[in-house]
C-alpha cells in the first residue's frame, strides 16, 4: 500500500504542506513580539544643565549632552545615554566633581546607577575611580562592590566594595591593599 497515488507526484502533495507551515511560522513570530513592551521615552532632551536648589541654594548642577526620561513606565527613570557631569554641594559650599560615561537615575528609589569610567573627586583632592557607583540621593552615600582606586593626600589604595558618604569624611572599604600614611 502506497501512501500517494499512481499518477501522482509526491513533490507536489508536500509543497503546499511547506508553505502554510513556514507561513504560520512568520505569524507566530508575530504575535510573540506583539506581548513584548518597547520603552519609549516621555522626554528627551540634549545639551542640558540642571541646577536643582533647595531653600534657595543649589545643592547640584547636572550637566549631560542628552537626557532621556521615562516618567510614564511602571518603575520610573531618567537615563543618561552620554554620561554626566555632576557637582554636589554642601551647606558650606564645599563640591564634590562626579564623571561618569553612563547614568540611570530611578525614580522611586532615589538611586543614581553610575557605569563606565566613573570619577568622583573633591576639592580637597581626594580621587574615586571605579567602573559602577551607585548614589543614594537621600542619604547622599555612595557606593560599589566594584574594584576601586582611592588616591587622597595620604597615598593610594585598591580594593573592592567601597562606601562612603559625598564628602568623604566617613569611608567604610573592604579588601583593600596599597599604602597609606598613618597619623
Amino acid at each position: 500500500m502506497t501512501f500517494f497515488p499512481r499518477n501522482s507526484n509526491p513533490l507536489l502533495l508536500w509543497l503546499p504542506m511547506c508553505l502554510i507551515i513556514v507561513a504560520c511560522e512568520s505569524n507566530f513570530r508575530e504575535v510573540q513580539k506583539m506581548g513584548v513592551t518597547e520603552f519609549t521615552p516621555s522626554g528627551d532632551a540634549e545639551f542640558i544643565n540642571l541646577k536643582y536648589t533647595d531653600s534657595g541654594r543649589i545643592t547640584a548642577n547636572l550637566i549631560s549632552p542628552k537626557m532621556l526620561d521615562y516618567a510614564t513606565v511602571e518603575f520610573p527613570f531618567t537615563e543618561f545615554p552620554n554620561g554626566i557631569h555632576l557637582t554636589l554641594f554642601d551647606k558650606s559650599g564645599k563640591q564634590t566633581f562626579i564623571v561618569a560615561d553612563y547614568a540611570v537615575s530611578h525614580k522611586k528609589t532615589n538611586l543614581i546607577d553610575l557605569q563606565g569610567k566613573v570619577k568622583i573627586s573633591n576639592q580637597s583632592g581626594d580621587v574615586l575611580e571605579t567602573d559602577q557607583l551607585y548614589y543614594d540621593q537621600k542619604n547622599e552615600w555612595f557606593f560599589t562592590e566594584k574594584k576601586f582606586k582611592f588616591t587622597s593626600s595620604k597615598g593610594v589604595s585598591y580594593g573592592e566594595g567601597i562606601d562612603f558618604s559625598k564628602d568623604f569624611k566617613k569611608v567604610n572599604s573592604k579588601k583593600i591593599s596599597g599604602q597609606v600614611q598613618s597619623e
